[in-house]
C-alpha cells in the first residue's frame, strides 16, 4: 500500500465501484488480515446463528466472495461498493435489498416498534462500513454512505435504509460497533431519522418512490 497522505478525503481522489468490478486482492487488502472486519467478513447479519460458533473463518470468506462476484464485471448483483484512494483499495460498504441479511429479521433493529413488510425486497440496506488501515478518519465512510443512494436506486431500489450509531463526544465507540456507521453520516447524505429504537441506535431512511420512478 501507498503511503497514505493526511487529511479529508477530496472528491477528485475518490473513485468508487461496485464490487464485482473490483479485485477480490483489493477488497481483501480493505478488510486486512487483524482487526475485526477480517475476522466478521460482512457476514453479521448473513449467517444464521452466532457468527463465531456457527461458521468459520474459511466458510465466511469464501461467503464474501460469493457474494461480492469481485473480478466479475458482467455479475447481475453483487453485496456492496468499493472506494478507491489515489488508485489504492481504501474502503467498502455494504448495501443490499434488506431482505439479503436474513439475521437482520430477529434483531430488536430496525423492527421494534415499527410495522414494516420483512419480505419487502424494494427497500435496501446499508448495513456495514470497513476503512483500510491508514485511511481512518479522513472522511471516508461519508463518501461511501452517498454512493449507496444512487446505487440502490438505479438497481430499483423504493427505498434505502441505514440503522446507525448515534456518537457522542468524549465517548469512545468500539470499531466492531460503528461498523454500522454514525448518525451525521447518513444525515450529512440525506437520510432522514424515521425511528428510534434503542437509545444508541436509529433507522435513517431516503425513500425513492415505486421502484421506476424518476
Amino acid at each position: 500500500m501507498k503511503a497514505a497522505a493526511e487529511g479529508p478525503v477530496s472528491a477528485e481522489q475518490l473513485t468508487v465501484v461496485p464490487a464485482n468490478e473490483a479485485s477480490w486482492d483489493d477488497l481483501a487488502a480493505i478488510f486486512g488480515r487483524a482487526d475485526y472486519p477480517s475476522r466478521c467478513l460482512c457476514q453479521k447479519f448473513k449467517v444464521v446463528g452466532w457468527i463465531w460458533r456457527d461458521s468459520t473463518q474459511e466458510g465466511r470468506t469464501a461467503m464474501l466472495r460469493a457474494q461480492t462476484a469481485c473480478g466479475d464485471p458482467d455479475a447481475t448483483a453483487t453485496s456492496g461498493l468499493v472506494a478507491y484512494v489515489d488508485g489504492e483499495p481504501a474502503g467498502w460498504v455494504a448495501v443490499e435489498p434488506r431482505t439479503a441479511y436474513p439475521k437482520l429479521r430477529t434483531l430488536r433493529v430496525p423492527w421494534s416498534g415499527r410495522e414494516e413488510d420483512k419480505d419487502d425486497d424494494d427497500v435496501w440496506a446499508v448495513t456495514c462500513f470497513v476503512v483500510r488501515r491508514g485511511y481512518r478518519g479522513r472522511g471516508l465512510t461519508y463518501h461511501l454512505a452517498r454512493a449507496t443512494i444512487g446505487f440502490a436506486r438505479e438497481r430499483g431500489a423504493r427505498a434505502l435504509e441505514a440503522y446507525p450509531m448515534i456518537t457522542q463526544p468524549g465517548k469512545e465507540i468500539t470499531w466492531g460497533e460503528l461498523h454500522v456507521g454514525a448518525r451525521q453520516v447518513f444525515e450529512e447524505a440525506g437520510f432522514e431519522e424515521v425511528h428510534r429504537p434503542t437509545l444508541r441506535r436509529v433507522v435513517m431512511r431516503i425513500d425513492f418512490g415505486p421502484p421506476g420512478a424518476g
